[in-house]
C-alpha cells in the first residue's frame, strides 16, 4: 500500500485502510476521499498509549481515521516532515509537534528525568519539552510539525551534533541528547552570541531541527 505523500510543505496525504488506521490531532483533517470515518480517541480505549499521555498531563486530543480512502492533513499552516520508522527504531518528539501517525505504532510517554537524571530534566526545560516527551516505535510513518520546516541531520558514532535547544524538534534512532553550557565572560556581561546553551546529540540516528527558534 502506498505510503504518506507530502502534497506540499504544509499538507500531507495519508492512506487509510482496514488494519491501517491513522491517529491525528483533532482539527487537523483538511479533506478526505473514500469511505473514511473519524472518532475521538479516549484513554479508556487504550489506543497508542493514550492513558500514559493523560497521566503525563498532555492535552493534545486525537482522532482516529478508519475505513478505506485518503485523508489530507495539515495544521495552522505549519510546515511538516514525514518520518518513516522501521522495526527497532523509535522517534522521540514533543506531543504538540505530532500531526498524525499510523495507529499501529506503539506510543508511550517518557519522563526525561529517567534519561540522564537531572540533565534530562534540564534538557526538557531548555528545549521547551517540559518533563515529558512522546516516543513512537514500530513499523510505520509519522508526521511532525515545525516552524519554517525541519531538516534531518545524520548522527554517527564519534560525530557530535550540537543543536540550539529552541530549534530542536525531535530525534530518531539510538541517540543521547545532553545539555551543555559554554559560558564565558562575554555571556556573563551580556555580550555573548546567545548560543551558550546547546544540546549535544551523540550516537546513531537522525536529529530533526526546525528553521526557526520559535516555539509552538
Amino acid at each position: 500500500m502506498p505510503g504518506y505523500v507530502q502534497v506540499n510543505s504544509k499538507v500531507v496525504q495519508v492512506p487509510v485502510a482496514p488494519g491501517r488506521e491513522v491517529l491525528a490531532r483533532r482539527g487537523a483533517m483538511l479533506a478526505y476521499t473514500g469511505q473514511v470515518t473519524f472518532r475521538p480517541v479516549t484513554a479508556a480505549q487504550g489506543i497508542s498509549g493514550m492513558l500514559g499521555r493523560a497521566v503525563a498531563g498532555e492535552t493534545v486530543k486525537q482522532m482516529v481515521a478508519e475505513g478505506s480512502g485518503q485523508v489530507f492533513y495539515g495544521h495552522l499552516g505549519l510546515h511538516l516532515t514525514v518520518i518513516d520508522l522501521t522495526p527497532g527504531e523509535s522517534l522521540q518528539v514533543e506531543a504538540d509537534r505530532l500531526l498524525c501517525h499510523d495507529a499501529s505504532l506503539t506510543s508511550s510517554v517518557l519522563f526525561l528525568g529517567q534519561q540522564g537524571g537531572i540533565r534530562g530534566a534540564v534538557r526538557g526545560a531548555v528545549s521547551g519539552q517540559g518533563l515529558f516527551t512522546t516516543q513512537l516505535a514500530g513499523d510505520g510513518s509519522a508526521v511532525v510539525l515545525a516552524h519554517g520546516g525541519a531538516i534531518g541531520l545524520q548522527v554517527t558514532p564519534g560525530r557530535v551534533v550540537a543543536v540550539d535547544p529552541q530549534a530542536y524538534v525531535g530525534h530518531r534512532g539510538q541517540l543521547s541528547v545532553d545539555v551543555t553550557a559554554k559560558v564565558g565572560w562575554r555571556e556573563a556581561v551580556g555580550r555573548g552570541s546567545g548560543e551558550a546553551i546547546q544540546l549535544r546529540v551523540q550516537g546513531q540516528g537522525v536529529v530533526y531541527v526546525q528553521a526557526s527558534e520559535q516555539k509552538f
